[in-house]
């Protein structure tokens, strides 16, 4: 019995260091958040994005957007793509071997065409089996490429091939990208003349809801599903706290898929997007900052742009979105695994010291800790152990504090980019942030759990994510 109590003894203080832990890094990251969304802001208050397009220092740009099964949206979003606000561009739509009428749609839409194009295989992808250009000028800057299917890295892969110039934006081709995205992204990679940018990230919102028409984002709208609901206050703190942060301490290590800006050398340089994982942005950063370490080339930063740059289509239910983060954390696995010798090493300084052992602890072990707590505290109530009022004091700083976090990321969000602005949508996020660590947070815990055992068994697959479609009601 003695040891019984020794042991439990041992688990309340473990418990206790890593909530203590965790709690203190969320603080000092919201800290740091606040001090680079103000630098950003004031910054960038009266800055001229026009003068860009007229430098000759605008690098060309080509925006890659892998399409698999996207009939329902892709028109519209190639249509958002081609009113980008930028000169030197080229926008590559890849039909990564759809068994829908995505590619037909295309070919109607936008009057394509198959062109004989010479194609430099730098990166190894499966077959091209065509290209095609458009009759009409108009959209002279648009290539299509069909493919053989064989995933999002893949076709990434083969529009790297494909493109001719010196950046790459990789996009989820159901996005809606803000007119003046890519001058906003670009600014880094121009601005900077003692460090490298080798890759920029902007922030994702939730477009479920909102009034979308011809490829542009008319109206902002809150969803009106829960589910949805609850990924916006998801996405807040991810990109507005957490990115954010990791960015003023240049220990960012993932650039959203969704869209992401890189220099297309140092891609090709690595090897590309590796193919063989679920999670290729995050690995792609990761072995592009090893990259620099090992070669000793010098100072880089990955940048990072708190605008709302672009708009996505998120899961609504609970099944398409429980796929979705179980690919999620086998994603995380494989980076971390396939770089483990980052851990804890000097060598790579910020990066082996704090940014990796950062998602080591908090973004991969942290739902197994939760879950041990969980099974820990259980045994406790059984065995008639438990001390309920310290139970009760804990739980309520604990909910209180991320209840705080959340609120602090919508207060920045409406302090400066105000895209919700209407009172009722405050409010229900407010409601939401209230209730979330109660219904959300464990179905997240659950289905990265899931995750876990889904890479124990030796799962490959993306799973497959249904559309709804944007909607196009007017207010």
């Amino acid at each position: 019995m003695e040891i019984l109590h020794f042991l439990f003894h041992i688990a309340d203080i473990i418990i206790f260091i890593f909530g203590i832990f965790v709690l203190s890094t969320y603080f000092i990251m919201g800290i740091f958040s606040a001090s680079a969304l103000y630098r950003y802001i004031h910054k960038n208050k009266f800055i001229d994005y026009n003068a860009i397009l007229s430098s000759d220092m605008a690098p060309s740009v080509s925006i890659l957007a892998p399409a698999f099964n996207e009939a329902k949206n892709v028109v519209d979003n190639v249509r958002s793509l081609m009113s980008l606000n930028y000169v030197n561009l080229e926008i590559i739509i890849i039909n990564d071997g759809s068994q829908d009428d995505t590619l037909q749609k295309l070919i109607e839409n936008y009057h394509l065409k198959p062109v004989k194009f010479a194609i430099d295989y730098k990166l190894g992808c499966n077959e091209i089996r065509t290209v095609y250009k458009s009759e009409n000028k108009a959209f002279q800057k648009l290539i299509v490429i069909d493919k053989v299917n064989g995933g999002k890295a893949d076709a990434l892969n083969a529009g790297i091939n494909v493109s001719s110039s010196e950046l790459i934006i990789s996009i989820d081709v159901d996005c809606i990208i803000e007119s003046d995205a890519v001058l906003k992204m670009v600014k880094p990679f121009i601005e900077q003349t003692d460090k490298k940018v080798i890759a920029s990230g902007g922030v994702i919102r939730v477009a479920n809801n909102c009034d979308v028409g011809t490829g542009k984002l008319n109206l902002v709208r809150f969803p009106n599903k829960l589910i949805a609901g609850f990924q916006v206050l998801e996405y807040s703190r991810a990109f507005i706290l957490g990115r954010m942060a990791w960015s003023k301490i240049n220990g960012l290590l993932l650039i959203s898929g969704a869209f992401g800006m890189f220099d297309k050398e140092l891609v090709i340089q690595v090897g590309g997007y590796n193919p063989r994982t679920v999670g290729e942005d995050m690995e792609l950063v990761v072995r592009m900052r090893r990259h620099m370490h090992d070669r000793k080339l010098g100072k880089y930063i990955v940048s990072f742009i708190p605008d709302p740059l672009c708009w996505t289509e998120v899961p609504d239910s609970m099944k398409v979105l429980g796929r979705q983060r179980d690919r999620w954390t086998r994603g995380t696995m494989q980076t971390l695994f396939i770089h483990k010798k980052l851990f804890l090493n000097p060598k790579y300084k910020l990066l082996g010291l704090v940014s990796y052992p950062y998602w080591f602890f908090f973004e991969w072990l942290a739902p197994i800790v939760e879950l041990c707590g969980l099974i820990y505290f259980t045994t406790l109530v059984v065995s008639g152990q438990v001390n309920w009022t310290f139970f009760l004091t804990l739980t309520a700083f604990v909910y209180s504090f991320a209840f705080m976090l959340t609120l602090f990321s919508i207060l920045y969000e409406e302090a400066t980019f105000n895209a919700y602005k209407r009172k009722l949508d405050i409010l229900r996020m407010v409601s939401l942030a209230l209730i979330e660590p109660f219904i959300y947070h464990p179905l997240v815990v659950f289905w990265s759990i899931k995750g876990n055992i889904s890479y124990l068994r030796g799962s490959k697959g993306w799973g497959k994510m249904e559309r709804t479609g944007f909607s196009t009601k007017k207010e």
